[in-house]
């Protein structure tokens, strides 16, 4: 399967000219087009494309910009590509990187709909070499363990404690899950502040207020959060279940800190 990453945007301090940058995973391959503001559409993105591509068109091509999905998914939507909107697109923004600060608008966070959440949550761990043993034989409505992300192929020692969010949503669980899936969970982390906050980031720049609180052992045991995603290469889990009997799963994600 041919996957490519691509970005079209107003190059930085410059209001007259668009850059369109395309490669693959391993930046192996890499194609720069420019054009002017009056230029910048779908059509002409499209017909780069299919320059960049010669006769093999890609099957899939990633993008993490908001600002440039619409364009790219309608020039992939003339050429029959399957247009995929993601923040994971490493290869690319190293590039970009490379050439000049990248800066993203982010929304301030939005509290997390009420009507969803769950009876409580906590903080935990689970042992790297037990996250893919625990969750894959069992019958969990939504599992999100996709193989860049298993402990396995990051290289963590079986050992090694990867920290993770667990949230008791009684009768919400299965509307909670629904409403995370649609969200695309990328990465949760701590916000030191007054009260202290957990956040949720997803899709492409959405930030979500999953809780908050002033206890000082919740928030000690978020700063260990932290600390252990740093020694896990920025790998956790969120994991949502109706209760704590530990009997049933409800949702099971496996999310990285970008």
């Amino acid at each position: 399967m041919r996957i490519w990453q691509a970005d079209f945007y107003r190059r930085p301090q410059e209001n007259t000219f668009w850059q369109l940058l395309i490669c693959d995973a391993t930046r192996s391959f890499e194609y720069e087009a420019i054009c002017l503001q009056s230029e910048a559409n779908s059509t002409w993105v499209g017909e780069q494309i299919q320059l960049a591509s010669g006769e093999h068109l890609p099957d899939i091509i990633e993008v993490f910009r908001p600002q440039s999905l619409s364009l790219i998914e309608a020039a992939g939507r003339n050429l029959g590509i399957n247009v995929q909107a993601t923040r994971r697109t490493f290869a690319l923004k190293q590039w970009l990187q490379e050439q000049h600060p990248l800066a993203l608008d982010k929304p301030p966070p939005t509290p997390l709909p009420e009507n969803l959440w769950g009876e409580k949550w906590r903080f935990a761990t689970l042992s790297a070499g037990d996250v893919e043993e625990a969750f894959s034989d069992r019958p969990i409505p939504i599992l999100h363990m996709p193989e860049y992300l298993k402990p396995i192929n990051l290289g963590l020692a079986s050992t090694l404690p990867v920290p993770g969010v667990i949230i008791y949503g009684g009768r919400q669980s299965m509307r909670l899950v629904r409403w995370l899936l649609q969200a695309r969970p990328v990465s949760l982390s701590y916000i030191a502040g007054a009260p202290d906050g957990l956040i949720l980031e997803a899709g492409l720049v959405d930030r979500f207020i999953v809780a908050t609180f002033a206890d000082p052992e919740v928030a000690a045991s978020a700063q260990s959060f932290e600390q252990r995603k740093q020694q896990s290469k920025g790998l956790h889990f969120l994991l949502v279940q109706p209760d704590d009997s530990g009997m049933t799963y409800t949702g099971f994600w496996l999310l990285q800190t970008e």
